[in-house]
């Protein structure tokens, strides 16, 4: 197979970087064949060791870097412990808004077949550090002593952590506490080998605008040793807390969370704010990890829904009623459709803490429940999707070019399933007027974006 490619394994070459992967490789071609290498970045000239090679793309390790970018950030080895799941972390702030950027119009070209789209500069952060507002970490042993932090790239080996540069301070010191005292207690980690062992992950959710503190123990076992002990301790050592949970997830498993759950100290929620609209944040719930660039998100979805305060908005993917409430603000009736019947009972929890009363929220497939509205007479003025990674499911598409709402609001976190999901709406009679990359997760590869679209 090898014999045609223009580089074998092991070879030893000098490359020059013209782009970067979504996942934040270096792309380096040789007779355009691709060789993707971790650290590189666009406009660098390096040598690279080839170490795999398939038919199509070879993967390569940086070696030695011959010219630098403007945008390379030097990190040291101790600082990279720090850093875990940030793709990003050698480019400067500035560099990854462009990169970003550039990521999306890439897309909406080659995917969407979208070049007239006018991509906005990405909104970035004022300080693009300490945002993440949750941490869930493994915890492991390692020489007697509980250790707990994130996974070495492709491995199950946990490199302990005592601060990570994108966590709220709050969430760093909730979880080293708690490890801390598990430690002293002698509490044993789970081991996926034996599956032995009891405490698997520890989870802490931190309320910005409140001050609220909710640590989750995720335990092997239905019993948690040490209860008590537990609870005097941390009580005494996080003045913030506000909820202790445990988690039982007993199952030979990836999945971090088990479905029960018991709450042993303290509110079974916390509570935080986006903009002036207040959010119940129990253990399960899904709310956004940076609420200060989902407010900047959110705004600018109101933006291009441009309500005067009359519209009928439907919201097809609603989860906890996060931009439904939002868009209730300034509309006349907001329909807010969900999947997951949890999400719509904290969806109408949340209405009902903000005294919202034009806010009706249903369970069920977005493509099933908006043709029902739909035969009972309700017209959308807008519609609002803010699908999962995948995209929009296909039926829903299809329900819309239908039902022709004069404007669409599409907010993503995958520019590549927007393009494709733009394409099948411009196609069905929507143009793209314009859309604006919002930086959720500073130091990573993730892009949000905000499509605004209206009916030809």
């Amino acid at each position: 197979m090898s014999k045609t490619l223009p580089v074998q394994k092991n070879d030893y070459i000098d490359a020059e970087f013209t782009d970067l992967t979504h996942d934040g490789a270096g792309v380096a071609k040789v007779e355009g064949y691709p060789i993707f290498v971790p650290g590189g970045l666009p406009g660098e000239k390096a040598k690279i060791k080839v170490i795999k090679v398939n038919k199509g793309y070879g993967f390569g390790r940086l070696v030695e870097i011959l010219e630098r970018s403007h945008f390379r950030v030097e990190v040291s080895e101790e600082d990279a412990h720090k850093y875990g799941g940030c793709q990003l972390q050698h480019i400067s702030y500035e560099g990854q808004l462009e990169y970003k950027k550039s990521q999306v119009e890439q897309v909406l070209t080659r995917i969407g077949k979208l070049d007239n789209v006018k991509v906005h500069p990405v909104l970035g952060m004022e300080h693009p550090w300490h945002y993440r507002n949750k941490a869930q970490v493994p915890v492991g042993e390692k020489d007697g002593k509980l250790v707990a932090g994130f996974f070495k790239p492709r491995s199950h080996e946990i490199v302990d952590t005592d601060e990570s540069l994108i966590q709220l301070p709050e969430v760093n010191e909730a979880i080293q506490t708690v490890k801390e005292i598990c430690s002293e207690l002698g509490i044993k980690a789970y081991d996926e080998q034996t599956h032995k062992g009891d405490l698997r992950h520890i989870m802490a959710r931190y309320g910005k605008q409140t001050g609220e503190l909710m640590v989750v123990l995720i335990t092997r076992t239905a019993e948690l040793p040490q209860k008590n002990q537990l609870i005097e301790k941390m009580t005494a050592r996080l003045p913030k807390l506000k909820s202790i949970v445990h988690n039982i997830n007993s199952k030979r498993t990836n999945v971090i969370l088990g479905d029960k759950i018991n709450i042993l100290w303290g509110n079974e929620v916390i509570y935080d704010y986006i903009g002036n609209v207040k959010f119940a944040i129990s253990a399960l719930s899904f709310y956004q990890v940076n609420p200060d660039q989902t407010k900047v998100l959110y705004d600018k979805a109101l933006e291009y829904a441009g309500l005067s305060g009359g519209e009928t908005v439907i919201d097809a993917y609603c989860g906890i009623g996060t931009i439904s409430l939002f868009l209730a603000q300034k509309a006349g009736k907001v329909y807010g459709v969900e999947i997951v019947p949890e999400a719509i009972e904290d969806a109408k929890r949340n209405a009902a803490l903000n005294e919202i009363t034009n806010a009706k929220f249903a369970v069920g497939e977005a493509e099933t429940v908006i043709p029902k509205w739909y035969e009972d007479g309700v017209r959308a003025d807008v519609l609002v999707v803010d699908p999962p990674r995948k995209g929009c499911d296909e039926a829903l598409l299809k329900t819309i070019i239908e039902m022709k709402p004069k404007k669409v609001v599409y907010v993503s976190c995958n520019p590549a399933t927007l393009a494709r999901d733009l394409r099948i709406l411009e196609d069905g009679g929507y143009t793209t007027l314009e859309v604006q990359p919002v930086d959720m997760f500073p130091q990573t590869t993730h892009v949000e974006c905000v499509a605004k679209l209206v009916l030809r």
